[in-house]
């Protein structure tokens, strides 16, 4: 039993859900209900404390470089309190250490004024006459205390003072907490609304030339151009090859036929929305060096032109590439590669199934039309010259060249000096931004309507973060005009916050609160299985404290809609994580990452993805257990003919779990309890109540754990919807009884339980 001469801090509770923050994304004028969560007479006054002021500027030194300012933001990701972990950028060396916070939360706020209220015991719908979406549920343990509060058109701040017989307890994001930093504050964003599709919504990630060859007429053929350093575009032998060290340009045949033709399979998993990597043409598989982004590139689509030679022995110039020149110059080909994407959108939105594309907009590619440093396009009717061809190119302002030696410029700025990726110079050419914000609203609209943008090393477009600021919110200005609807999602590590205001990016990829620490603490590898630390593995707290901070980055909107993946193409795949072995391709093998890999592991990472806030994304073949070293190894190709059907049946159950149970698409979240190895925490929105326990030790546990926090009450009958173990998992029913306020569960090695309140009807 609790003292209850003191405050219970277990029972506080208060997030930005639609629980306690009604409505949930307020506009200006509207009157905005804030709740707060007590144990019943257990304290003698709420007190909601409201700050008013401006986001600062800066996120770290002004001496810092660009580099070193992503380095600051990067410092908390591992969670540790006291660690000295050290961010090398440059001739600079930062130190992470406990005092850090103010510097790099993008979301410090200079105060300028603070008002507060004391807030009032909620009372019952029937004695107030609320409006359905209104009613509070109570709860036989708790009180509920609220505050009506008129909302302007400015952002505010706001936390609380709870007290009881001279004690006082502050509760921000963090819960409770002596962080006074306005960072941690729960935020009002007035007029900020991020698409509600998103929230929660799973997404399905698919690797295009890895996923399925619906169309081998499109195939890239051996000795169809040069790649890199002279090296030929090559074509697997087999689809079930391994992957080579050096793979880029190797090609097993994905195209956009071969998605259609899985659009059911996809639907199957209970996917919500798909994002394609880069699909637009380009001379690499992964296609993140775009050579026109106005066209699907007709490898992925149709060819109906198909004339010329392949690059005979001995050529080293790409001129001399006519079949390649032919395939990706040729407007027939390219219109009826876009008319093809454009069907495969209509399927999948008949499905339900939403599209977001890659858009890589800080850089093209060195075969790029605007560049054309491989000259395919100089000689082709309909092409303007490029800019490395001709000084008096169209596209000249396109880049930034160091030099005025032309013809056959190649002096220009590569991002991180990769000259196969040239940098595009936004400051420099007025046209291009407009060219770029053309093409962001292209895609979102007739006859292709997207529905959002995944934005590929968001942070690093332009030359300053000014500059970067006003080209995202003029991007989103003109997606959103054409598809209100549309999320901008962005690739980024470390604090986000500066984008996340509203006007510029919706959401991310939520490598810091999502895929660090649950990889940390599942299997002590870091993501790119580089680096095992001991410290980090079955770290409990050191998984709370990271979730708790970098979650404070992130508003509710954002949060519900982050990406959250355990594998991509950028890092290895979870399931050869799980055998906590430090390795990559190049020395160790791709056998050595089928080896000793755990799929009791698996299935906890995947139960933990499926019952966290956020979007839950799968990785193309991660449902059937595929396994890969980091990049290139994590794109092997879909093993259609070697499924792990299990596997695949586990995650439908896994997904079908997701959305029957609205708590975890877009409920709040509570931490329940940590040790070593074990984990617990449950999501709660109105009536739907689910509770989580991770088991990752060696051996089996009993658990208690405490469902009261969540609101259940004594007498309560909970069905467990799944359980999983190493072997393998379990769907049937399984009711436990609430005994004081906790459900006792036993648990194998290597395992986890998904249980949740039974509803009338069952």
């Amino acid at each position: 039993m609790s003292d209850m001469s003191k405050i219970d801090e277990r029972a506080l509770f208060s997030d930005e859900s639609g629980m306690f923050r009604i409505p949930e994304e307020p506009d200006p004028g509207d009157i905005l209900t804030i709740r707060f969560r007590t144990l019943k007479n257990n304290v003698d006054k709420v007190t909601l404390y409201m700050q008013f002021g401006k986001p600062a500027k800066k996120t770290c030194p002004d001496e810092h470089t660009a580099g070193e300012q992503r380095g600051c933001a990067e410092l908390l990701q591992d969670g540790t309190e006291n660690r000295a972990d050290n961010v090398q950028d440059g001739q600079k060396t930062v130190k992470a250490q406990e005092a850090l916070p103010e510097e790099i939360h993008g979301g410090l706020v200079h105060v300028e004024r603070e008002e507060s209220v004391v807030m009032q015991p909620a009372a019952a719908a029937e004695e107030t006459g609320q409006e359905p979406e209104k009613v509070l549920t109570f709860d036989s343990r708790f009180d509920f205390y609220e505050a009506q509060v008129p909302v302007g058109a400015d952002p505010f701040w706001y936390y609380f003072i709870v007290e009881k017989d001279g004690e006082q307890i502050r509760y921000n994001k963090l819960g409770v907490t002596g962080e006074t930093d306005c960072c941690y504050s729960f935020v009002v964003r007035p007029g900020v609304h991020v698409p509600f599709w998103a929230k929660g919504a799973v997404f399905y990630q698919i690797f295009t030339d890895r996923f399925c060859n619906g169309d081998p007429s499109n195939d890239v053929l051996n000795r169809e151009y040069l790649y890199v350093d002279g090296i030929p575009a090559t074509s697997a032998r087999n689809w079930s090859e391994d992957s080579l060290a050096l793979d880029v340009g190797r090609f097993y045949g994905g195209d956009l036929q071969g998605v259609i033709d899985k659009l059911d399979y996809i639907q199957s998993l209970g996917v919500n929305a798909i994002y394609f990597n880069p699909l637009f043409v380009s001379p690499s598989n992964h296609k993140y060096d775009i050579q026109d982004y106005d066209y699907i590139d007709p490898h992925y689509g149709v060819i109906l032109e198909d004339e010329g030679n392949l690059l005979p022995e001995g050529v080293h110039d790409n001129r001399g590439a006519s079949r390649y020149i032919s395939r990706v110059t040729s407007f027939k080909n390219l219109e009826a590669s876009n008319e093809l994407f454009a069907k495969l959108c209509q399927e999948a939105h008949k499905r339900g199934i939403r599209v977001v594309l890659d858009g890589v907009f800080n850089h093209c590619g060195s075969f790029n039309k605007w560049l054309d440093r491989e000259r395919i396009y100089e000689n082709q009717e309909g092409y303007e010259k490029g800019a490395y061809v001709s000084k008096d190119s169209p596209y000249h302002d396109f880049f930034y060249f160091h030099n005025d030696r032309w013809p056959f410029n190649d002096s220009y700025q590569g991002w991180w000096d990769h000259d196969t990726l040239p940098k595009l110079n936004y400051e420099g050419s007025e046209e291009l931004c407009d060219y770029i914000m053309k093409i962001g609203r292209k895609w979102v609209s007739e006859p292709f309507c997207v529905d959002g943008w995944r934005l590929d090393v968001a942070a690093d477009l332009g030359h300053s973060s000014e500059f970067n600021h006003r080209f995202w919110k003029r991007f989103r200005e003109n997606v959103k005009d054409s598809r209100s609807d549309a999320l901008i999602l962005a690739e980024h590590y470390g604090d986000a916050s500066e984008w996340l205001r509203g006007d510029e990016w919706d959401t991310i990829m939520n490598y810091d609160a999502f895929m660090e620490p649950v990889t940390w603490f599942l299997t002590g590898l870091e993501k790119h299985s580089d680096r095992y630390d001991e410290h980090m593995f079955n770290n409990g707290k050191v998984f709370y404290d990271t979730m708790r901070y970098n979650m404070c980055r992130l508003h509710r909107g954002a949060l519900l809609t982050s990406m959250n993946e355990l594998s991509n193409h950028d890092h290895s795949r979870f399931m050869t994580r799980t055998n906590r072995k430090v390795g990559r391709l190049t020395y160790l093998g791709a056998r050595a990452a089928e080896e000793g890999i755990n799929k009791g592991i698996f299935r906890e990472g995947a139960v933990i993805q499926m019952t966290w806030p956020g979007a839950p994304t799968i990785y193309y073949g991660d449902e059937t257990g595929l396994c890969g070293w980091t990049d290139p190894d994590s794109r092997r190709t879909y093993p259609w003919d070697n499924q792990d059907l299990e596997m695949i049946e586990f995650h439908k159950y896994l997904g079908g779990i997701h959305k029957r149970n609205k708590a975890l698409r877009t409920g709040s979240l509570k931490f329940l309890g940590y040790d070593y190895g074990i984990l617990m925490y449950g999501r709660f929105l109105d009536e739907n109540r689910v509770a989580v326990a991770i088991n990752n030790l060696d051996h089996g546990v009993e658990l208690d754990i405490p469902v009261w926090e969540l609101g259940i009450e004594d007498g309560t009958q909970m069905l467990r919807v799944m359980s999983t173990w190493e072997e393998g998992y379990n769907v049937g029913s399984w009711f436990y009884t609430v005994e004081n306020g906790i459900v006792h569960v036993e648990m194998k090695a290597y395992s986890s339980v998904i249980i949740r309140n039974v509803e009338e009807d069952e």
